[in-house]
């Protein structure tokens, strides 16, 4: 598991270590490390021919001056570099010095031969603007831009893609799409709000870790959510593996029931019980599954997944209101959000508890107003104004607890934006939630697994890098993405942390 800080939290730790180095010795660290990069970049793309060509797109400031100094490194590598000034009269004088003291050529932003120089190079630097830039590229640096996008040439970003907000990587306009991104002393919100227009991330060490304080946000890792996740030991039962109940679907619309209650059972849930009216369709998908129609002969359970496909009339409310009642952790999603929003005395019932809700965009609007651009921010309200920890769905799942917690879980592509996706997740939190994870952890376990399934079932459908795949199909490959944070663990040293498997402490008590 690792950190992300904020631009104003880099910028203080930034100035505590800057006060005790000599002038320029952090830049010139921060410099060292993109030259180390572009030039991996250059040597996969182009081997060891000679004659390889860089261009520095610089603007003002403190991105300028790194891009600046890493162009008079890769000049003394042998490289051909040519800097594009976009604001001559700010460059930075000293690294501004050093490239033409290592030879290098400079032009400025509006040059006739500014836009040959991004076309024609094998690598372009941006060093437009850093972390305390708002708003979308202004001109020339939005046309030469667009021109290496059109022209194939990879974009190397200096800390974060210009014109995509470091904070909550959101976007206005033209902006920096990346090939790979050098980011200094700890990454930032952008690295994985935004990922896919960061492309991979390298982090340059530059000293600032001891001077960092608590993160705004946490990422998992692999070996994070394989060490979580529930595995039985050699004492266990399927009553101590967790029970959980599943109230999803209906007779005329039974897909979400089978969805949920299939996840929970490929979660490794030690049994899985359904209540509702499609009780027999999930029977004959899923025979281990006990379902009855009525809720209240549901048996006992250590945990609910409510929600998806019951509807918001009375029945809907009834459904929602009877799991409530047996007062055990709890994933609310779909339906049940609606219901939440709608009703007082079930936000009042949830407050406090062990519960989970995971909405999306259009859901969480309605029970906790718009989530605006800061999904951090709008996560975390959520979470404390509901009493409850919230999963917002989304390219980059937040998981916030009331607490103030937060975890973000961020993908590649967008093989998991399909119908009957969500309702999947519902039944891996239940089952997490049943076997002892406290709610924050199962939600971000959870949406991690669900996120790698669903990567697993798009390449199954067509190789990698994979298309479109039928939620189906992402409950099948759930298995699949279990075994590979599984072994991330054991390849750690980690294995069933926990006796009986689980490192939360165990399954809670059956409900009564």
């Amino acid at each position: 598991m690792h950190g992300v800080w904020t631009a104003q939290q880099i910028r203080e730790a930034e100035e505590v270590l800057l006060d005790r180095l000599p002038d320029g010795v952090l830049m010139r660290r921060a410099a060292h490390g993109l030259a180390l990069a572009v030039r991996r970049l250059v040597g996969e793309r182009c081997g060891g021919a000679p004659g390889r060509r860089v261009t520095l797109l610089v603007g003002a400031g403190n991105n300028g001056g790194d891009a600046l100094w890493a162009g008079a490194e890769l000049r003394r590598a042998g490289l051909a570099v040519t800097a594009v000034l976009l604001a001559p009269d700010r460059a930075h004088p000293a690294g501004l010095a050093a490239v033409r003291r290592a030879r290098g050529r400079v032009l400025r932003g509006d040059d006739a031969g500014a836009r040959d120089a991004v076309t024609g190079a094998d690598v372009v630097v941006d060093g437009i603007v850093g972390i305390s830039g708002k708003g979308p590229l202004r001109e020339p640096a939005a046309a030469l831009v667009e021109a290496a996008g059109a022209a194939g040439v990879p974009i190397v970003a200096v800390d974060l893609p210009s014109g995509v907000d470091a904070d909550t990587g959101t976007t206005d306009g033209a902006t920096v799409a990346a090939a790979l991104t050098v980011t200094f002393g700890a990454r930032k919100p952008v690295h994985v709000l935004a990922r896919p227009r960061c492309g991979e991330t390298v982090l340059v060490d530059i000293g600032l870790g001891p001077r960092l304080p608590e993160p705004h946000a946490w990422v998992l890792d692999t070996a994070d959510v394989g060490e979580r996740w529930p595995i039985p030991g050699p004492t266990d039962d399927k009553y101590t593996q967790g029970v959980v109940g599943v109230a999803a679907g209906s007779a005329t619309y039974p897909g979400a029931a089978v969805l949920a209650t299939g996840s929970a059972v490929l979660a490794t849930s030690g049994m899985v019980r359904f209540a509702g009216t499609a009780a027999d369709v999930v029977r004959t998908h899923w025979p281990e599954v006990v379902g009855t129609d009525d809720l209240e002969q549901a048996g006992r359970t250590q945990a609910w997944a409510v929600g998806p496909g019951i509807g918001t009339d009375d029945a809907g409310y009834a459904l929602l209101s009877g799991v409530l009642e047996r007062e055990v952790p709890t994933c609310i999603d779909a339906d049940g959000v609606t219901l939440l929003a709608q009703h007082a005395d079930l936000r009042a019932a949830v407050r406090g508890r062990p519960v989970v809700i995971t909405p999306h965009a259009g859901e969480f609007a309605r029970v906790a107003g718009d989530v605006g651009t800061d999904r951090i921010a709008a996560a975390r309200r959520a979470a404390a104004e509901l009493g409850v920890t919230v999963l917002l769905k989304g390219s980059a799942t937040v998981v916030a607890d009331p607490d103030g917690r937060t975890l973000v879980n961020t993908s590649d592509n967008a093989w998991a934006a399909t119908a009957g996706s969500g309702d999947v997740l519902t039944g891996l939190v239940g089952a997490l939630l049943a076997a002892g994870l406290e709610p924050w952890w199962a939600a971000g376990c959870a949406a991690f697994v669900h996120t790698r399934a669903a990567t697993l079932a798009a390449e199954r459908m067509g190789g990698a890098p994979g298309v479109p795949a039928p939620a189906s199909t992402l409950q099948a490959a759930v298995p699949g993405a279990i075994h590979e944070v599984r072994q991330a663990a054991l390849g750690m040293g980690w294995g069933a942390a926990a006796p009986g498997g689980h490192t939360d402490g165990g399954a809670p008590a059956l409900d009564q």
